[in-house]
């Protein structure tokens, strides 16, 4: 009778310790945040210069975003489809 009770004292002690092994999620939190965040820096030295940065001058740059902004105030035409079936509409 003894030995029913010791054996699963024995797994409940096993399982016990078991589970305060680390996991792997304590050794990766904040991994994945971090290498999106490093990926997404395309020069990280560009903080340090005082240069201005190359690309479009002012004016090419506001027409393009007035057009971008007018771009949405057009609604597009709906468009309607007409199916006949057999002359009857």
């Amino acid at each position: 009778m003894k030995f029913w009770i010791e054996i699963p004292l024995c797994c409940l002690l096993i399982a016990g310790i078991a589970s305060c092994a680390p996991s792997r999620l304590g050794a990766d939190y904040g991994t994945s945040f971090k290498l999106q965040k490093y990926n997404q820096i395309a020069d990280p030295q560009a903080g340090g210069r005082v240069e201005t940065a190359e690309g479009m001058d002012g004016r090419a740059a506001q027409a393009a975003k007035e057009k971008y902004h007018t771009g949405f105030e057009k609604e597009p035409p709906a468009q309607v489809y007409q199916l006949n079936v057999g002359g009857i509409r």
